[in-house]
């Protein structure tokens, strides 16, 4: 390891005395160890380094893909520290990860989850994911350490390919568990650079195709809560600590391919031209302001034209992406519906006119997150940092939380990164806004498992 310890204590000296300052009583009386959280972060984060911007050994970004030699390094690394814990380690079709530690009252019950990702992009940080898992794996610790037991059972979950950069479907492991991606379809993906790898084929490499189903029932959770950086710059605008996520915008994503006509530039005329490349561009500043007139989000992330273009040529074909986002599913719809009818009367204009077609890659409708979930992560952060500290939130960006709300009980937790920058090398979480996170995140699981507990007393 090239992690500096010295430099990783400094760092928390100033931090956990910021964070003590602005922290109240723990209902839990627990309190978690912020030196150990990050050292581990970063201590993991070898395993997949890259992308140096920095003189630190913690100033690089990461390339952890999932199913690489690097991944399956640090579930091997994982495995082995939950089971330290005296936790049972159960792994699934998927290669999700799910370590179960015994409540006091050995029930039956599914075990309430703390649950994230440990795959990253190839040009992404050391937080996205990485910290919602290490800060369950943190919150078992300071439980065990204290000898301190929840009601219910309590657990970890590193869910497999949440990223979708190596093999491309986002949230792909979770979404098998929830019912909303077929498994055949997820273990049949192909590896971006060799498409004669495929997720099922590096599951079985690693030893991570488990026997387990995939699905709620293989292996049911009670709740599901994830700790993760907001990706976004709410939190650091209004100078708010924490965010209770009240759920996850609706979006769709379409993939438009726009047809024209091959043509010698000097020699065709403009009324003469089939112009795909001028279509395609118009109909993106279209999506732009139908989007802003709604009060939604759009944008185009991949646009291809044929590899034999020239410069002197009017293209023949061109391909876009359209990602369509807002709370409420109508708006979504709207959009849609207004870009298709935009992009028709666009197909008409310019020379003799394009023609073009469209498929519907993703539907994800908006969730809201379980108000008994959400009612734990407000009381723990009213708790530690009152309520002019924190903000209910919705999430601009899908996570797998998103999935398991279909099933079972589920919320998030926020906290800020630097300049709202995620999916970048350069992106970071203070250690006391990583401290802060964590311990809310173990507030909230304790207040959970006491707030279940006296349902079923009440029952009784």
């Amino acid at each position: 390891m090239h992690f500096t310890k010295r430099t990783g204590r400094v760092l928390f000296a100033n931090s956990a005395k910021q964070f003590s300052t602005t922290s109240r009583r723990q209902l839990s009386g627990l309190k978690i160890n912020h030196n150990r959280l990050w050292e581990t972060l970063h201590e993991t984060c070898e395993w997949g380094a890259a992308h140096r911007y920095g003189k630190s050994s913690t100033e690089t970004g990461m390339a952890r893909l999932t199913l690489t030699d690097a991944d399956a390094s640090v579930r091997r690394w994982l495995d082995d520290e939950v089971r330290k814990l005296g936790c049972t380690l159960h792994v699934d079709q998927m290669g999700n990860m799910f370590a179960r530690q015994k409540g006091r009252l050995n029930s039956s019950a599914p075990m309430i989850a703390m649950g994230s990702h440990l795959d990253t992009q190839p040009r992404g940080g050391r937080y996205d994911g990485i910290l919602g898992v290490m800060a369950a794996l943190e919150v078992l610790r300071t439980m065990k350490e204290n000898g301190y037991q929840t009601n219910y059972d309590v657990g970890l979950v590193n869910w497999t390919n949440e990223e979708g950069a190596r093999f491309p479907k986002s949230m792909c492991s979770s979404g098998v568990w929830a019912g909303v991606i077929p498994i055949e379809q997820a273990w049949d993906l192909r590896d971006i650079h060799d498409p004669n790898m495929t997720l099922r084929s590096e599951l079985e490499r690693h030893g991570y195709l488990g026997d387990i189903p995939c699905s709620p029932e293989g292996f049911p959770l009670g709740a599901h809560f994830e700790l993760h950086i907001e990706q976004g710059p709410i939190l650091l605008e209004t100078g708010r600590s924490l965010g209770v996520v009240q759920g996850g915008q609706g979006y769709r994503w379409l993939t438009f391919t726009v047809y024209g006509r091959d043509a010698h530039t000097g020699t065709t005329p403009f009324s003469a031209r089939q112009d795909p490349l001028l279509a395609a561009s118009k109909m993106i500043a279209s999506s732009n302001e139908i989007a802003k007139q709604h009060g939604a989000l759009a944008s185009t992330g991949v646009l291809k034209i044929p590899s034999n273009a020239s410069t002197n040529t009017v293209a023949s074909q061109v391909t876009f992406t359209l990602d369509i986002r807002h709370l409420e599913d109508d708006v979504v719809h709207a959009v849609q519906k207004e870009c298709l009818e935009s992009f028709a009367n666009i197909a008409k204009q310019d020379g003799k006119g394009v023609s073009f077609d469209w498929t519907m890659d993703t539907d994800s409708p908006a969730v809201k997150f379980d108000k008994d979930c959400i009612d734990a992560v407000r009381t723990a952060a009213d708790e530690l940092v009152g309520a002019g500290q924190y903000m209910d939130i919705t999430s601009g960006a899908g996570h797998d939380t998103v999935n398991t709300s279909r099933h079972c009980p589920s919320t998030m937790i926020f906290v800020p990164c630097r300049d709202g920058v995620s999916h970048h090398p350069e992106e970071y979480c203070r250690p006391e806004d990583c401290a802060l996170g964590t311990q809310a995140l173990l507030e909230a699981v304790v207040n959970y498992d006491q707030a279940q507990m006296k349902k079923q007393e009440v029952s009784v």
